[in-house]
């Protein structure tokens, strides 16, 4: 760990009570004087760190909602934080290419052109969570969808444990509270081969950000009150690892995986329910009517590759992520 990293942890234990800077020194391994650079430094983060005659102190009652890779301890190496991006997915990618290691993290506190599927735009306010993992699976390409599935997964269990309110998936990528849409989960890959050498999965949380719009909502919006990104993180980096533990162990997301399949259809709330799967026209008219549709029919979930299984009148088809979407339709 930094300094920085090691300095907050013992300041928090304290909770609030001053420490001096030669007991931190001594605990930390380093001089006063490298313990008063790294008190000025976090200051400069934006830290409510106090000093007096008696030392160094935090408050719990000021601490701020920070995303620093300083705040996550052993894994800070992991982490990447921006002020302003134009998207983490961007970010991602170009570390990707350089080397950047398996389940590394990218945050941001703003996106100025945050990435939904086939081209939208995600809307990224301040207070939301914005973030992408890098992984570096040994998967073949046509599996990629299944990790999509066990993020999709693992964000409805972790923001229904949050506020209390059962949350629902929507294929291919959506997260839906109440009828609102709360989270969106967009993916990108490399392969070589049919194997992938890259994947990185971008989420969007609306938490305590202003909701877009009227048909999504956030955390705060059902709770009440202001909620820890830092924590909602976390929580959700700790399910995913659960989710995919729990999965792998059952078929090694080898052609598919029926036991992941069969939990995403557990939680989606639209199975049974009329829909049709279009092409996306417009950018940022993601609805069917400015799409072109390819069929209309009875949603019947997923396959175990991740595939929307919709039942026509005369067949049973399957569509892929890929570029196509899924509207459901007014009875």
């Amino acid at each position: 760990m930094t300094s920085k990293a090691k300095l907050l942890i013992l300041l928090r234990d304290k909770q609030g009570a001053p420490a001096s800077g030669q007991a931190l020194a001594k605990e930390m391994g380093i001089s006063r004087v490298a313990v008063w650079k790294t008190v000025q430094s976090l200051a400069e983060a934006g830290y409510a760190i106090e000093t007096g005659e008696a030392g160094y102190s935090l408050n719990p009652k000021n601490e701020k909602d920070f995303l620093y890779p300083w705040e996550f301890g052993e894994k800070e190496n992991l982490f990447y934080h921006y002020m302003n991006t134009p998207s983490t997915m961007d970010r991602a990618r170009e570390l990707a290419l350089g080397g950047a290691k398996n389940a590394s993290v990218f945050t941001a506190e703003k996106q100025s052109a945050g990435r939904g599927r086939n081209g939208r735009t995600w809307i990224s306010k301040q207070g939301g969570l914005f973030f992408s993992i890098l992984y570096r699976p040994e998967l073949t390409i046509a599996d990629y969808s299944l990790l999509s599935l066990v993020m999709q997964i693992a964000v409805a269990k972790s923001v229904c444990d949050i506020c209390g309110k059962k949350a629902f998936l929507r294929w291919p990528n959506d997260v839906y509270i109440g009828r609102k849409k709360i989270a969106g989960i967009t993916t990108e890959i490399a392969g070589e081969g049919d194997l992938i050498t890259w994947l990185t999965g971008g989420i969007g949380i609306n938490i305590n950000n202003p909701s877009p719009n009227n048909k999504a909502v956030s955390l705060s919006d059902i709770t009440g009150k202001q909620i820890s990104r830092k924590d909602v993180l976390i929580k959700i980096l700790e399910e995913i690892t659960k989710t995919e533990k729990s999965f792998a162990s059952a078929a090694a997301y080898s052609q598919g995986n029926r036991a992941l399949a069969s939990q995403w259809n557990s939680l989606s709330d639209c199975i049974g329910a009329k829909a049709a799967v279009f092409v996306p026209g417009k950018k940022d008219e993601p609805d069917v009517k400015n799409g072109k549709v390819l069929a209309r029919g009875v949603f019947e979930g997923i396959d175990p590759k991740g595939r929307c299984i919709l039942k026509t009148n005369d067949n049973t088809l399957y569509f892929n992520q890929g570029s196509v979407s899924l509207a459901f339709l007014n009875p």
